[in-house]
């Protein structure tokens, strides 16, 4: 029979937890509700996806986003697990055949958009089927006080009210303050929760801020790009108009970018996305629509173009570099202008915003504070990581020496800063290998490249980078051998295995 680690190693190829993450399984095993909040890059998928594939009955996944979705789905089907997403880009004939499969029993997590648990069809089928488990993704969307409140994630407790059996609860987030999480709890009505909070500090992410005229911003982006080589990275730009000059800009100079925004038309929105999960676009420009769930573990650089409404969005935006634990570099572009822009957008949801004006008003005000302390984070000469986990409530040294403000020189330095404010460096690179393995590693590139285009997936979908450098390090000569590495399970390896371990052997 099997158990946590069982799952854990044949279908994602690890054998062992991360911290924090055996503790969700055995509490969500247990029949306990769970509150986690994880910051990004931390797997929380794996918290809710290994307890799905050993509880009897589905689960349901709500998730915010489209493209969220279908990430989660296409890399778990590519694991060889049986999974399926309900949302708006479906037609009418391809939901109703999901939902066939659905009760004839073919799917162990199905993921659904908010709007689509109500909705008769949906509704019924859940009602008829044994539901393990409801995990609530991105689960801060439920709470007024968070930054991306979707008033649809309120239909998730009713929707659990009637089904036949409570199933256990689970809910994830990157990133709540302590009202943010007592107000999940609530409107989820978490019985008795398992509650984690894990340590939010991210390493491998250097974090820098320079404070620049709105003026001298496309200089130093350009500047900071054109170091870059071919890294693939994200830029955030705070409105529609910047986002789609910015990206026009960068491909006049030649640099592969694309742009995406709520605004886009739906179709290439999706193809811009497409694009950049499949490395044929180096650079992603786009409003905050874009990111929150794409698993890109690839990430190099976050640049925010401008800066973002709260700590909350940045640091959740920002930790979308580096998820596979390689270093990244997240900057941010702040000018005085920038707070004007926040402020106009607190005002007008204020004014236009569909709940009571009481409500709205308490909104705003909780905007601008948590705005305040946004400026102070772009503005401080003090350590840049320990400001953000004070604010999130973790104790922090005084210098992470990984940071812009203590790597600068001790020296005084007059404020503010000139646009390209240090000699220009190269991107630290990922991983080194040894000179010998270059032309091993090329080869496993190029097998991940060819295996990736015949099976129509993300080359991360495949194997990441971290797993290739692993297979040339040890250069495996068997299935078992090659499953002896991390991040290799045993679908992936029947799948791709040999053609990796025939690229090992034409190297000796």
């Amino acid at each position: 029979m099997e158990d946590k680690y069982s799952v854990l190693k044949r279908v994602f190829g690890y054998g062992s937890f991360r911290p924090g993450q055996a503790e969700i399984v055995d509490a969500a095993l247990a029949g306990r509700d769970v509150l986690a909040v994880m910051p990004t890059g931390a797997g929380k998928s794996v918290c809710y996806q290994v307890p799905a594939l050993l509880l009897p009955g589905v689960t349901l996944v709500v998730s915010p986003l489209i493209s969220l979705m279908q990430d989660q789905v296409r890399a778990l089907v590519a694991a060889g697990v049986a999974a399926a997403y309900l949302n708006s880009s479906l037609t009418a004939k391809q939901q109703a055949l999901m939902l066939q499969r659905a009760r004839d029993g073919w799917y162990k997590i199905i993921y659904v958009a908010p709007e689509r648990l109500t909705t008769p069809g949906f509704l019924r089928f859940a009602q008829q089927q044994p539901v393990s488990m409801v995990t609530v993704d991105e689960a801060h969307c439920i709470s007024q006080w968070g930054h991306d409140f979707r008033p649809s994630y309120r239909q998730i407790c009713a929707f659990i009210g009637q089904l036949p059996a409570r199933p256990v609860v689970t809910a994830f987030t990157a990133t709540a303050t302590a009202r943010v999480r007592q107000d999940i709890e609530a409107q989820l009505a978490l019985r008795n929760p398992f509650r984690l909070r894990a340590g939010f500090d991210r390493p491998n992410l250097r974090l820098e801020t320079r404070r620049l005229t709105a003026s001298q911003k496309p200089h130093a982006l350009i500047d900071f790009l054109l170091e870059q080589g071919d890294a693939p990275g994200i830029v955030y730009c705070g409105t529609v108009r910047q986002v789609e000059e910015t990206a026009a800009l960068l491909c006049g100079l030649g640099i592969r970018a694309a742009a995406y925004h709520g605004q886009m038309d739906p179709a290439a929105r999706s193809h811009n996305q497409e694009e950049f999960l499949y490395d044929r676009v180096q650079v992603m420009v786009a409003t905050n629509a874009f990111g929150m769930g794409i698993d890109k573990p690839n990430v190099r650089f976050v640049v925010h173009y401008n800066m973002p409404k709260d700590l909350e969005s940045y640091y959740q935006e920002a930790g979308r570099a580096g998820r596979d634990g390689e270093p990244a570099r997240c900057i941010l572009l702040y000018a005085p202008s920038d707070v004007r822009l926040a402020n106009f957008f607190i005002d007008k949801e204020e004014d236009e915003g569909d709940a009571p004006a009481e409500q709205r008003r308490a909104a705003a005000e909780e905007a601008r504070e948590r705005l305040k302390y946004m400026t102070f984070y772009a503005t401080t000469p003090r350590c840049l990581r320990a400001e953000l986990l004070r604010y999130f409530g973790e104790a922090a040294p005084a210098r992470c020496h990984n940071c812009s403000n203590c790597l600068a020189p001790k020296a005084p330095r007059p404020a503010p800063r000139p646009a390209v404010p240090s000699a220009p460096r190269k991107a630290r690179p990922a991983a080194a290998v040894p000179a010998g393995d270059e032309k091993l590693l090329d080869a496993l590139y190029a097998v991940r490249r060819e295996l990736a285009r015949r099976e129509k997936l993300p080359a991360f979908m495949i194997f990441p980078d971290a797993v290739l450098r692993d297979i040339c390090a040890r250069r495996p000569h068997s299935t078992a051998e090659l499953l002896a590495i991390s991040g290799i399970g045993e679908v992936k390896a029947a799948r791709y295995g040999q053609a990796f371990l025939d690229a090992v052997r034409k190297f000796g």
